[in-house]
């Protein structure tokens, strides 16, 4: 009986033996499983952090090679071509257009501000300029614009050697009387770099679009760029300026009158005007011609000139004074085709292109302008023959702009 009852103790004791070996086997290769795939992480981790910083030095040595790429096109670019020795030149392109309300450089405006109703809308390419960039720019009054005089009639002399470009080194100014005053102490737009700098009021900002005002800027014009006008830095409290720079009082004309029924054509033909208009109501456009005429922007010989001298006539039409021979000379018509005839104060008709509207004055002895009619013009091509027939706007933006 006593044996028999040793059996199953020492069976329970194998198993139990069996039992804790098997736990210990399971723990030792759970061990071993845990151990290897922790060995395998710290690896790939290993690798990752090789290849991470590889990458890096990749990324920074990448950097080092496109800067100093760029400072190698730097001196390229500042080293003249010896081989056609043009001079340095950097590559820019236009960012955006300008709608504005004039038409042609005919009576826009000698300075910005001069005109507040002169409107503008600034249009961004958004190939180059998305509209996340004019973000914030609401919030200035106004906004500097850098552009590009792109009618200048003389811009093939860009392309030429410095010694053959016949580039002037003074200019005639208009406050002087047709005086002339070295290009850089003016704001002619004839420049060894036909770059433009103005101010204007930020009226609203549109998606990738600016409505502005107080514009001195032709329809058309390239924009290269603008910034936020600053208060504290960009105004000179005791900036100084040359005397003749303050007579202004010799370009502003006595008065600005309306003939009989200008006001009632005008609001009868808005219907069709306003369509692509910058401005709400016939009167406020009226408001802005007579803004415009309110200072003359007739050329310098044709106000130094007397009413009765000698004009240029072609084809029936006006041209302007026969001594503005040379300022025509690009013009088209042989000389054959011009006549001279002497006509009296006041029966000279002049021509302001705005917004596609031909609109005709006269100015008398005394500086009184009477505005008489308006024509709508169709199509550009007879805004710029008319522009051309009154031989204003060639010598209003071709003489020094201060």
């Amino acid at each position: 009986m006593a044996a028999s009852k040793e059996v199953p103790w020492k069976w329970v004791k194998f198993s139990l033996t069996l039992a804790f070996a098997a736990i210990s086997a399971s723990t030792a290769l759970s061990v071993y499983f845990w151990r290897s795939k922790w060995r395998n992480v710290n690896e790939k981790v290993r690798e990752l952090e090789l290849s991470l910083k590889g990458s890096l030095e990749k990324c920074a040595a990448e950097r080092q090679g496109r800067i100093r790429a760029q400072q190698a096109l730097r001196k390229a670019l500042v080293q003249p071509k010896s081989d056609s020795l043009e001079l340095t030149s950097y590559p820019m392109a236009p960012i955006a257009i300008i709608q504005s309300c004039f038409s042609t450089r005919n009576g826009t405006p000698r300075q910005p501000l001069l005109v507040p109703l002169a409107r503008a809308r600034l249009i961004f390419n958004l190939a180059r300029v998305p509209p996340a960039s004019l973000q914030g720019l609401e919030e200035y009054s106004h906004c500097w614009i850098i552009y590009v005089f792109h009618l200048n009639t003389d811009l093939e002399k860009l392309w030429k050697h410095p010694s053959k470009s016949k580039f002037k080194a003074k200019v005639r100014v208009p406050r002087l009387k047709g005086g002339k005053m070295g290009v850089f102490a003016t704001r002619s737009p004839h420049r060894p770099c036909p770059i433009g700098l103005t101010v204007a009021k930020v009226e609203a900002v549109q998606g990738h679009t600016v409505l502005l005002s107080g514009v001195d800027l032709v329809d058309g014009t390239p924009i290269l760029d603008i910034k936020p006008y600053l208060p504290y830095c960009d105004s000179i409290d005791v900036a100084t300026v040359p005397h003749w720079v303050k007579v202004d009082n010799l370009l502003a004309v006595a008065s600005v009158n309306f003939s009989e029924g200008f006001s009632t054509t005008l609001a009868d033909c808005w219907a069709t005007v306003e369509k692509k208009s910058l401005y709400t109501s016939p009167d406020e456009f009226q408001s802005l011609i007579k803004q415009v005429l309110s200072w003359d922007i007739r050329s310098v010989s044709q106000r130094i000139q007397p009413h009765n001298s000698p004009l240029k006539i072609e084809n029936g039409k006006i041209l302007g004074n026969a001594s503005d021979l040379d300022v025509y000379q690009d013009q088209e018509g042989s000389e054959n085709e011009r006549q001279q005839v002497s006509l009296p104060c006041g029966d000279i008709m002049y021509h302001l292109i705005l917004e596609g509207l031909d609109v005709s004055y006269k100015i008398d002895w005394n500086g009184n302008v009477l505005v008489e009619k308006f024509i709508p013009l169709s199509h550009v091509e007879d805004s710029n023959k008319i522009t051309t027939i009154t031989g204003q706007a060639e010598t209003n933006f071709d003489n020094a702009c201060v």
